[in-house]
């Protein structure tokens, strides 16, 4: 991924720390990082600027670079019409939003990356643009330095087209700002009612998921399933169809080629509904919450498949992707040695020469070594035939044929090691790293690993001392520096994984941590007109408008989490500052989530402990046998309660917190919004009393 050691840079970019900028420091593109510097060099030369967006891990970004950025004559084109300006939407997703809406503007379809971008230089507004372009004509598209020809000379000679074109796009940017509730309007659950109508509708019944082929993990959506279900799950009529479509999502998706099925972790989308075929590349964002659904769904169901999954995943994250000093890294590329998938794939021979018959017999039922192969004449591992079904036809106990699998996976494993491995981004985002510390929080609360549990303290006492300073969250850590002020993303998806966090284990400085995250929400994002958080600070405003969005995205909605982690705290600390910005942020966004509600289920999450809040369990004592009630209280999937066991002598503790005192032994406060039990003495009773508050919930 990055420049050979011998190779001089000759650009801007050799002072970044980006991973996918110091890839393209040795281009022969004069390329600048975003800022000050090319913008001012534009203005002076009055030359528009090609804008290009990308990511260290993907793929079509690698084929455009290899094909046009490392192409000399290609970069005279670039050099003699442009000022060319590189970014990383990873460290800079204000300006990849902003400019992905302007490209769906301009071009009337969705982008994505490579972003491919020309800028008028006054004001930064886009007047052409695309995504990958091709070195040669082709795909219906022209030759990229032809292109470029064709793109400069109509902002040299058609000035007032451009003017004009410009003016409109502006135009449509300011409209685009979501409108906010009517005055006086009141939340209701009806769209609660019709995304589950939305996710069954388009629920595929073979191979779980929604929607074709590309199919994404829309690990929000499942969650929403899971909720629906436990939500009903103690009445008459139990959504039953809810926890199917949700397990068998999440199982068609681990017995996939999406999943590694060696090394554990998930890819970022299957290219065939099956989920066979992946875009190999591993991001951490989406590994964090399948994390979280797989150890919700071991609880859930009692199916240990699941149970390996997370475990599988965790173990994945721990290895490959923890720093030594705590925090995760980014990505893991989709190329390896020039080729995507190559570290995955294999062939039968191959295999049958590195593991034992009776593992070999096993493998190749299980992964389809005994079929065609499956990706570019190659073998990548799927989960064809049942274990059961294995063991049926080579007359074996089902636990052997596990073991089996087991031994060959392990030996398989070590020897994938050796290989020329894909390129990791080893950045660290705040954002990302809330994501991964919530799933190894809930995963080390409800299946009992306490490796989960340290790992994801690691990554907070990393991201406290790295990236957090005076006051001000860092969006990015890289070489021991830490950059970009932080995005609402940043702060919603940290303040959420703190509070799985300490009900995973508690620290009062956790607890402080994530009331100053908070109160940063609250000071510096706001949209005080119209209800719910803006992406950037205040007085960080990217160019053409302030990005504000309430839908799901690769990553849950910020304003979504915010809502709901605000209101949890809120209800938490007894703090109606909390509860009321995440009240507004629903009010904000309610219009949005009635228009489209299955593209919000992270707001309709919020919505739905809004309505109703759910519980909060206190439990003091004395260290270990308050950790013990809250462990006998993670055996069963409840998703609107959270248990946090605090030591009798924790200090550093709010009032809300400090007046539920321990008594001669350990206790349990139940509390749902502001009501709160008397102390509660004995675990059974305990255990009894919220079985019943469940049932007639």
């Amino acid at each position: 991924m990055h420049a050979e050691p011998h190779a001089a840079p000759r650009n801007r970019l050799a002072g970044e720390t980006s991973p996918y900028l110091l890839q393209h420091a040795a281009n022969p593109v004069d390329w600048y990082p975003w800022g000050a510097a090319a913008l001012d060099k534009a203005r002076e030369l009055d030359r528009p600027i090609l804008l290009s967006i990308g990511y260290s891990a993907c793929h079509w970004c690698h084929v455009m670079a290899h094909e046009s950025f490392e192409d000399p004559a290609t970069a005279d084109v670039m050099n003699r019409l442009f000022v060319n300006i590189k970014v990383d939407r990873e460290e800079r997703p204000d300006l990849d939003k902003v400019y992905q809406i302007a490209h769906q503007v301009l071009a009337q379809r969705g982008g994505g990356w490579p972003l491919t971008m020309f800028l008028a230089p006054d004001d930064l507004t886009p007047y052409f643009g695309g995504t990958y372009f091709p070195k040669q004509a082709r795909y219906g598209m022209p030759a990229f330095a032809d292109l470029l020809e064709r793109v400069a000379a109509f902002y040299r000679d058609s000035r007032d087209n451009v003017r004009s074109q410009n003016s409109a796009l502006r135009g449509v940017f300011t409209e685009m700002a979501p409108p906010g509730a009517e005055p006086g309007a009141s939340l209701s659950g009806e769209p609660l009612l019709a995304c589950r109508s939305e996710l069954e509708a388009g629920f595929d019944e073979q191979y779980g998921g929604f929607g074709g082929a590309p199919k994404f993990p829309h690990p929000a959506s499942i969650e929403r399933l899971l909720r629906d279900w436990r939500a009903t799950s103690s009445s008459l009529t139990p959504d039953l169809k809810a926890l199917y479509m949700a397990t068998l999502t999440l199982k068609r998706m681990a017995e996939g080629g999406l999943y590694d099925q060696l090394g554990g972790g998930f890819c970022r989308y299957s290219v065939d509904p099956q989920w066979m075929i992946p875009h190999f590349e591993k991001m951490l964002y989406d590994n964090g919450p399948l994390l979280a659904l797989c150890a919700q769904a071991a609880v859930a169901t009692g199916d240990d498949f699941f149970r390996r999954i997370a475990n599988e995943t965790a173990a994945w994250v721990k290895r490959e992707m923890q720093s030594p000093e705590g925090g995760f890294y980014s990505a893991l590329d989709a190329d390896s040695e020039g080729h995507e998938g190559r570290f995955y794939v294999w062939n039968p021979a191959e295999i049958d020469s590195l593991v034992k018959p009776d593992e070999y017999r096993v493998l190749a039922r299980r992964f389809g070594l005994d079929r065609e192969p499956n990706f570019e004449g190659t073998w990548h591992l799927h989960c064809y035939v049942a274990i059961e079904q294995i063991a049926e036809e080579l007359g074996l106990e089902p636990a052997v044929v596990t073991a089996h699998l087991d031994s060959g996976r392990t030996r398989l494993l070590a020897i994938r090691e050796r290989r020329v491995r894909p390129g990791r981004d080893d950045k660290v985002l705040a954002g990302w790293n809330g994501l991964m510390i919530r799933g190894l929080a809930i995963s080390g609360r409800l299946l009992g690993e306490a490796s989960h549990v340290e790992a994801a303290t690691g990554a907070v006492d990393f991201l406290r001392r790295n990236c957090w300073c005076d006051g001000q969250l860092f969006a990015v850590w890289k070489d021991g520096v830490a950059r970009f002020p932080a995005y609402l993303d940043d702060h919603a998806f940290l303040l959420d994984g703190l509070l799985e966090l300490l009900q995973a284990r508690w620290r009062s400085e956790d607890l402080a941590f994530a009331k100053d995250i908070a109160d940063a929400l609250l000071a510096k994002f706001v949209d005080r007109k119209r209800g719910g958080f803006w992406f950037t600070a205040e007085g960080l405003d990217p160019p053409l408008h302030r990005p504000k969005g309430f839908a799901d995205e690769a990553t849950p909605s910020g304003n979504g989490v915010a809502a709901m982690a605000l209101a949890r705290l809120g209800w938490l600390l007894a703090d109606t500052r909390y509860l009321d910005a995440a009240e507004a942020t629903l009010r904000g966004g309610f219009p949005s989530m009635q228009r489209v509600p299955q593209a919000h289920t992270a707001m309709l999450n919020a919505l739905d402990e809004q309505l109703d809040p759910g519980e909060i369990i206190v439990i003091r004592g004395h260290a270990a046998d308050a950790a013990a009630w809250s462990t006998a209280l993670a055996t069963l999937y409840a998703p609107r309660r959270m248990v946090f066991a605090i030591p009798a002598d924790a200090g550093g503790l709010p009032e809300a917190l400090a007046s539920k005192r321990a008594r001669e032994g350990t206790v349990a406060y139940v509390c749902q919004g502001p009501q709160c039990s008397e102390p509660i003495a004995e675990l059974p009773r305990l255990i009894r009393t919220l079985r019943d508050d469940l049932q007639t919930a």
